[in-house]
């Protein structure tokens, strides 16, 4: 019997790296490409603020094709629907019918996605959903995969958050009313190394900056000056 081909939904970060995992380890799916959205004037992942050439190694590193598809910065609901139907018509036509996402709660953020697809006739796959948040950052950490956080929400997170490695440690050190898996956006993620990569992703920390009420740590490239 034939696998149902999946292409994943990938931002870089703990969740889509957790999501892959559990997809490798699922006989009934068959993971093709990883798809990402890049901010066209930045070149890099929206929201999570990754350079693009970092997801780029992780996808070499995991072995599979990245299919990048680039946005306007400020893009709105609009604009944004229109550009993902079209490449999601072509993921059709290649044979993909099924778009698999890292969400664990959000019902809002599901229906979204379901809807969004219903349109060009796909279906959604959600592995973690209704997951423990906590159990799923836990089993994440202690598989082997490593994740540093990229950017963190000031309203509700301390900056000693930012550009920490996410490990016991720092799910102690969060406050009790924070989701320990950064579910409702309190922190993002990019992931370095772990049991879906090869190889680990080299980079080093650089300058740090203020967006609106977000704090972004940029992230370079080992060879970057």
């Amino acid at each position: 019997m034939s696998r149902e081909k999946v292409i994943l939904s990938w931002s870089g970060g703990k969740d889509s790296a957790f999501t892959l995992y559990k997809l490798l380890k699922n006989p009934d799916y068959e993971v093709v490409s990883l798809l990402t959205t890049i901010t066209r004037e930045y070149d890099r992942v929206s929201m999570h603020g990754v350079r693009c050439n970092l997801i780029e190694q992780q996808a070499n590193s995991a072995g599979l094709p990245l299919v990048k598809v680039y946005i306007p910065s400020n893009c709105t609901n609009e604009i944004y629907s229109s550009i993902m139907e079209d490449e999601m018509k072509k993921l059709k036509l290649s044979g993909v019918n099924t778009v698999a996402f890292g969400d664990i709660y959000l019902r809002d953020v599901r229906d979204y996605r379901v809807k969004n697809l219903s349109r060009v006739d796909m279906e959604c796959l959600f592995p973690l959903w209704e997951m423990d948040p906590l159990v799923v950052i836990r089993d994440f950490i202690d598989t082997g995969f490593k994740s540093i956080t990229t950017c963190i929400d000031i309203r509700v997170l301390n900056v000693k958050f930012l550009g920490r490695v996410i490990d016991r440690s720092f799910l102690a050190e969060l406050p009790p009313e924070i989701d320990p898996a950064g579910e409702k956006g309190e922190f993002h993620s990019f992931v370095f190394d772990g049991p879906t990569f090869k190889n680990k992703i080299p980079f080093k920390t650089g300058e740090s900056v203020l967006r609106d009420n977000f704090n972004f740590i940029d992230l370079l490239p080992e060879n970057s000056c």
